[in-house]
C-alpha cells in the first residue's frame, strides 16, 4: 500500500518499474487493452442476462426434455407444454452460450452428456442451475444493498428474495454430495469411526438440511439435529426430511448460532455459514461449550487466500459478489457486525476459532470452492 501510494506522488519512479500498474491519468488509452476489456464486458454482460435464461429452463423442464435426445424448437415445446416462440428463442440463447448444442443439417437442437450431467440430472454432484437462482435471487436486493452502501445497514438472510434460499440449496448441495461423506467427513481425525458406531452431531446454520440429511443417509446409527434461525427453512427442511423416511432419526429446530440446545455432541458442523454470523467468536464459544471433551467442530467456508491478491480470480469475483449482497449485510445486521465476508481465508478463521476457546486447528483438507477447517477442544 505505502509503495502504491509513493507511486503516485513520485511519478518519476514510474520508469524504474516497467511492471508497475498504470493510474488514472498517467497513460494514454491503449486500444488493444480497451478492445479487451470491452470483449470481457460483451461476456459478462451475456453471462447476466444468460442467468435468468438457465432458471427458466430449469423450471420449465427443457433442460430434461432435451436430455433424451436430438428436438426442434416444436418438438421441445410440444414435450413440455410450453410455447414455442419463447422456446425457439430460448434455444438461440442456450446454443450461442455453449449450454445446449445444435446440429447445423438436421436443425435439432440436443445436450452432450456434459450438459446433460450438469444441466438436467438433479441429483448429479455438478448440478448448476441452483447457482443462477441463487445469484438472480441475490440481485433482487440490489437496491437495498445501495442504500446500505450510504447508511452502513445490514440486511438479514430472512430478509432476501425466497430465491436465495431455494438456490443457496441447489448451489451448495452438489459439492456436499461429491465431497462430505467420501472425503471431507474422513479427512477429519477420528471422526467417521465414531458416526459409524453412532454419535450425536448437530449441524448449525443448516439452511434447508441438504448437508444434515446427507450425513443421516450415510450414517444409520448416529442422531443428527439441524439448526438455523431461519424458520421458514426450518419448515422446508423438515418436509425434505420426512419426505427422506428420515424423520425419526432427523430433526430440525429453529435456533441461532450462539444459542442452540443440547451438550456432549460428538460433532458439530457449519457449512459455508461462519462468515455470515454477527458474532462468530460468540458462536464458537457456544459450540466448544457443546462439545464433549473429544469432540470435533468441522468448519467448512468458501475457499479463499489470506490475501486479497490471492483471490482475483474467477472464484474470487463470484464469492466477493455474492458477499457484497448476502454475506456481509447479513453479518451486519446482527449483533458485533464483525463482518467477516465469503472471503475471509484461513488466517481470519483460525484467530476467530481461537478466541473461542479452541486449542487445535487445522486444514483438513480442501476443494476448490472450499476450506474444510477442524477444531477440537
Amino acid at each position: 500500500m505505502a509503495a502504491a501510494a509513493q507511486s503516485i506522488t513520485k511519478p518519476a519512479d514510474r520508469g524504474v518499474n516497467p511492471a508497475m500498474p498504470d493510474y488514472p491519468g498517467t497513460s494514454p488509452i491503449d486500444s488493444d487493452r480497451l478492445n479487451a476489456f470491452i470483449s470481457r464486458f460483451v461476456g459478462d454482460l451475456g453471462a447476466a442476462f444468460h442467468a435468468g435464461m438457465v432458471v427458466i429452463g430449469e423450471r420449465t423442464g427443457l433442460y430434461r426434455a432435451l436430455a433424451a435426445g436430438p428436438m426442434t424448437s416444436s418438438e421441445l415445446a410440444g414435450k413440455t407444454g410450453t410455447d414455442e416462440r419463447y422456446v425457439r428463442e430460448w434455444l438461440g440463447s442456450q446454443a450461442a452460450g455453449g449450454y445446449v448444442s445444435y446440429d447445423v443439417e438436421t436443425r435439432k437442437f440436443y445436450l452432450t452428456a456434459e450438459q446433460a450431467f450438469t444441466l438436467a440430472k438433479e441429483d448429479s454432484p455438478a448440478y448448476l442451475p441452483g447457482a443462477f437462482e441463487l445469484a438472480l435471487g441475490s440481485l433482487q436486493a440490489v437496491p437495498r444493498i445501495t442504500e446500505a452502501f450510504r447508511s452502513g445497514a445490514g440486511m438479514g438472510w430472512h430478509e432476501h428474495d425466497h430465491g436465495v434460499f431455494c438456490g443457496c440449496e441447489k448451489f451448495f448441495r452438489p459439492g456436499y454430495v461429491a465431497n462430505l461423506v467420501s472425503a471431507w467427513i474422513p479427512a477429519l481425525d477420528g471422526v467417521a469411526p465414531k458416526l459409524e458406531r453412532g454419535a450425536r452431531v448437530a449441524d448449525v446454520g443448516c439452511g434447508h438440511g441438504a448437508s444434515t440429511i446427507l450425513m443421516a443417509q450415510a450414517f444409520p446409527k448416529s442422531s443428527f439435529v439441524g439448526f438455523d434461525y431461519h424458520a421458514d427453512s426450518i419448515e422446508a427442511a423438515s418436509e425434505t426430511a420426512r419426505q427422506a423416511g428420515l424423520a425419526q432419526r432427523v430433526r430440525f429446530e429453529v435456533a441461532p448460532a450462539k444459542e442452540f440446545p443440547g451438550n456432549n455432541y460428538d460433532l458439530v458442523t457449519v457449512f459455508d455459514c461462519l462468515h455470515d454470523m454477527g458474532d462468530p467468536v460468540g458462536a464458537a464459544r457456544h459450540v466448544r461449550s457443546s462439545l464433549r471433551p473429544d469432540g470435533t467442530w468441522m468448519i467448512v467456508e468458501p475457499f479463499a487466500g489470506n490475501e486479497l491478491n490471492d483471490n482475483l480470480n474467477p472464484i474470487g469475483r463470484i464469492y466477493y459478489s455474492a458477499s457484497t449482497l448476502l454475506c456481509t449485510p447479513c453479518s451486519r445486521a446482527q449483533e458485533v457486525g464483525l463482518c467477516l465476508g465469503a472471503q475471509a481465508g484461513e488466517a481470519q478463521l483460525r484467530e476467530v476459532v481461537m478466541a473461542g476457546g479452541f486449542t487445535r486447528f487445522r486444514r483438513a483438507t480442501e476443494t476448490p470452492f472450499n476450506l474444510v477447517l477442524e477444531a477440537r477442544p
